[in-house]
């Protein structure tokens, strides 16, 4: 989807500016500017679409629509289709914002949110391609399953209260009668999507360049050394040290199967990869601005209890 950016800003980074592809800083500089423009540019069309949308739609009787499911077949739905977006855990975050501005339950939301980095077509390929189909579908199942339960737990605790940014109604009485104009429509649209980010757009830019720090200077060895072997503790310790890093799935692919070369048990290298990609403190950094601490902290703590459990899963039955 953003391969033009990518290639532009590897013209810009490593033609204008001169620096080396394969240096540290090319790299931390490229993901810097890459993702923070990806994201920024996913922030203002998600909102801006989902707010001119919700003034066309009875965003209220889709709400009705999936609370009158069954509890677990919403979430599998919102499961799913996380995996249908090709997105990262940043940039996820806008599409979450529109499901929380058309008042989706919170667990569901979270359901998406958890399950839309984790895996995609690219991914699927790529693990098929590098581990086998069992292990590929293994890796979605489970990812699935954490999705799930994950969000299933958060929509338990009632935390709606925990939500930071004001969600506005989605439609009145008023509104519903007048049928403003599209030019009103429009405008409604910019302003809330302006405002929204204002809000965020400096928890990005902080948020993606400690990834991008982490993603071009913290080296494969270091991880390997720590997080390598058969040890009861090797899953602990990739989720607390993947956990701060930052990366699509499709991009740490590649150094989870340097992981296993070097020893690591695969599950031990799942694990890590699905913390980078669904917890990642950049993504926590953009959370900050819409969610508590408590509300970001039971996130994490939820995901990444799951996420450590289908590392051990994976390095008994494997």
């Amino acid at each position: 989807m953003f391969d033009w950016l990518h290639n532009l800003v590897a013209w810009l980074v490593f033609d204008i500016f001169g620096l080396a592809s394969s240096s540290h800083l090319g790299e931390a500089v490229h993901f810097f500017i890459y993702d923070t423009i990806k994201i920024f540019i996913l922030i203002m069309v998600i909102i801006y679409l989902v707010t001119i949308m919700r003034s066309y739609f009875p965003v209220e009787k889709a709400r009705e629509y999936i609370s009158k499911k069954h509890k677990l077949t919403a979430h599998i739905l919102a499961a799913v289709f996380g995996v249908m977006t090709p997105f990262c855990s940043c940039s996820a975050i806008p599409l979450f914002l529109g499901f929380l501005q058309a008042r989706i339950p919170l667990g569901v939301t979270f359901s998406y949110l958890i399950s839309a980095p984790l895996s995609d077509a690219v991914v699927i390929a790529m693990l098929i391609s590098l581990f086998g189909f069992k292990i590929a579908l293994l890796y979605v199942g489970v990812g699935l399953l954490v999705a799930v339960v994950a969000g299933i737990i958060i929509g338990s605790m009632n935390l709606e209260k925990e939500i930071l940014i004001e969600i506005k109604p989605v439609e009145t009485p008023s509104f519903a009668q007048n049928k403003p104009p599209f030019s009103s429509r429009l405008k409604e649209a910019s302003d809330y999507t302006l405002d929204i980010f204002k809000k965020i757009y400096l928890y990005v830019v902080v948020g993606v360049g400690i990834g991008a720090f982490i993603h071009g200077y913290v080296p494969t060895d270091f991880i390997s050394k720590y997080a390598g072997g058969d040890a009861w503790y090797a899953p602990i310790i990739g989720v607390v040290m993947g956990i701060p890093m930052y990366s699509s799935a499709a991009g740490i692919l590649p150094l989870v199967e340097a992981l296993t070369q070097k020893g690591m048990l695969l599950g031990t290298a799942l694990s890590f990869m699905m913390a980078v990609v669904a917890l990642s403190l950049p993504e926590a950094m953009i959370l900050k601005r819409v969610l508590s601490m408590k509300l970001i902290a039971i996130f994490f703590g939820v995901v990444g209890f799951g996420i450590l459990l289908v590392g051990y899963l994976f390095n008994i039955i494997l």
